[in-house]
């Protein structure tokens, strides 16, 4: 993108969209590209902005660790859908999480979103977050994030690269993070073949950065 007269590149401002085009890249591309940037959350109480500090790419077919590995299902349409869409989905009966698909119609990536830091709307956050003890922790992991932001199935599919000032859910350009300081790693809680893809991404030293922990295979009941 150019500034239209001297052909130099033109900084987006912090609060515009991102383009449609910028979702339509690989998917381990969007990811750590997406650090730094604003995730904004509309409701009728007020918007509720978080800057984007931890994601995590997973790779729709080709990748054992996603949810759509083994296919198209009710569930996971979402991710087949053109990039810049939100995929929403329920996990372990009680949290709902929120991932942005990516690359071209049919391919089914997406990144969670696992982690951010809040900058507006805090005390609606805190309203959905008693139970955080500081405000470095109202997003800090994926089901928290979703929680703080009002986020549940209602969003699922949801336009997030529209132009209008009214729609719930938005990525803007925020501030993108210093290439230097973003740091790659397993993905959290993966395992079999996709536990060792370091295709987790954070700001390396943000205090919103949820910890590592690895997958723990669930115990059968007798």
């Amino acid at each position: 993108m150019t500034d239209g007269r001297d052909g130099t590149p033109r900084t987006p401002d912090p609060e515009t969209p991102l383009p449609r085009f910028f979702f339509d890249r690989p998917v381990l591309e969007v990811a750590p590209d997406l650090l730094g940037r604003t995730l904004v959350r509309r409701t009728s109480h007020g918007p509720v902005a978080v800057r984007l500090t931890e994601v995590e790419a997973y790779a729709g077919e080709l990748d054992p660790g996603s949810h759509a590995y083994r296919g198209r299902t009710r569930r996971n349409a979402s991710m087949f859908g053109p990039g810049g869409h939100a995929y929403v989905y329920f996990i372990y009966g009680m949290w709902w999480n929120l991932n942005l698909v990516c690359g071209p119609e049919g391919s089914a990536a997406g990144v969670l979103l696992r982690g951010g830091e809040i900058l507006t709307g805090h005390e609606q956050a805190r309203e959905r977050r008693p139970a955080a003890r500081t405000d470095a922790e109202l997003a800090k992991g994926p089901a928290r994030l979703a929680t703080a932001l009002d986020v549940d199935k209602d969003l699922d599919g949801t336009d997030v690269c529209s132009n209008d000032a009214t729609a719930p859910l938005a990525v803007h350009a925020g501030s993108p993070a210093d290439p230097a300081s973003v740091t790659a790693g397993p993905r959290t809680g993966v395992g079999g073949d996709g536990a060792a893809h370091p295709w987790r991404f954070w700001i390396a030293g943000d205090r919103t950065v949820s910890p590592y922990r690895a997958h723990q295979p669930r115990r059968r009941k007798r």
